[in-house]
């Protein structure tokens, strides 16, 4: 399972000599597993990297299991490097030699994929998920006590609530309460734990919004949305149904950063749109946000001592006045690199034509 710690592994290692970092997409669903040692062959053919080959091979030929939709691999046999991730979530193939590892396709997956907690809410109590890239990492449950349904007539009610649900004591809206109160705590301190991006609920109406309202508010905060399902769903149902959800509200969620990004830079606050100025913004480390179109792949210059990015070519380095400056096939695979580096976020945005419209790059500033 790839990890936080996995991708800063990769972040940090650079390497003098080059770094082979290939992306395969192995769903048995599209095709069978010959066709896509077939595709990988045809990739291998391009590369002249021996080593990595065949250590690439000898993973395929004795590790691979076939079980996951992709693989993402990284090798550097001079300097005894190899890393393999199998992965939940099917990938763009993809193939590239650089002195550090490609990690924008898994930033991608990250930022889409990446830590989803669900809850599935009733009046009794809360089985809680922690999924990641496609996987169900954990699983835990709380239980209350029962409540009962009753005969009686009339309406009862939750406490400073008119009227009320026909068929219930004020004894079991209590316990409704009660129950929903220790599954809230209960999910509080999971989703805290598992360090969740996101959440989502599901259940019943009222009883995702009565089990919302008991959450903290920092965990309010990262509700993207609801879905009514029920608690004896299987998790294969819970993952796919959360993430339909999930993808649907990240889609919307970059729609309005772009929004916020491009007006911003209009303004002439806090954010910059265009590869120049996003480039400057990257070599003086004020980049809180990166904001990049979806397969984005650009040309540049880079500093070979500081590594500082350039549009265009440059006779030295500006920012560091010592470095010699040389061409890189892919700026844009840099610049993420080097932010999430630098701690920065990084958002890789999925057919926005405004995006595009300014340049299909922008970021957000520290100052």
């Amino acid at each position: 399972m790839f990890s936080d710690t996995d991708l800063r592994e990769l972040l940090e290692f650079k390497s003098s000599v080059p770094v082979l970092s290939l992306y395969l997409n192995t769903d048995l669903t599209e095709e069978n597993a010959d066709a896509h040692r077939l595709r990988l062959r045809n990739m291998l053919k391009e590369i002249n990297l021996p080593e990595d080959i065949s250590a690439v091979e000898r993973y395929f030929n004795h590790q691979y299991d076939w079980s996951g939709r992709a693989v993402a691999i990284f090798s550097c046999s001079s300097t005894s490097f190899f890393r393999a991730y199998p992965l939940a979530i099917p990938v763009r193939n993809m193939i590239q030699i650089s002195d550090r590892p490609s990690v924008k396709p898994l930033a991608d997956l990250l930022d889409t994929y990446g830590g989803y907690g669900v809850a599935l809410v009733d009046k009794q109590g809360a089985r809680l998920f922690f999924f990641h890239l496609g996987e169900l990492l954990e699983q835990e449950g709380v239980l209350g006590e029962t409540v009962k349904h009753t005969k009686r007539g009339g309406a009862s009610s939750f406490p400073g609530r008119r009227g009320g649900v026909s068929g219930r004591t004020n004894y079991m809206e209590e316990k409704i309460e009660r129950n929903l109160k220790e599954s809230a705590d209960f999910a509080n301190r999971f989703f805290e734990e598992k360090h969740v991006r996101r959440v989502l609920i599901g259940g019943t109406d009222e009883n995702v919004a009565l089990f919302r309202g008991q959450l903290s508010k920092a965990w309010q905060s990262l509700v993207m949305g609801t879905f009514p399902m029920s608690m004896t769903a299987s998790h294969v149902e819970v993952l796919s149904r959360a993430e339909q959800i999930g993808v649907e509200a990240e889609k919307q969620r970059e729609q309005r950063l772009v929004d916020h990004l491009i007006t911003t830079a209009a303004k002439g606050g806090g954010a910059v749109v265009g590869t120049e100025g996003v480039f400057d913004a990257i070599n003086h480390d004020r980049v809180k946000a990166l904001l990049v179109e979806e397969g984005l792949p650009q040309p540049g210059y880079v500093c070979d001592t500081c590594g500082a990015l350039y549009v265009a070519m440059q006779e030295s380095c500006s920012v560091c006045g010592k470095g010699k400056v040389e061409r890189t096939l892919d700026a844009i695979e840099m610049a993420v690199s080097g932010v999430m580096r630098r701690g920065g976020e990084i958002d890789i945005v999925r057919a926005s034509s405004a995006l595009t419209k300014v340049g299909s790059i922008g970021a957000l500033l520290r100052y």
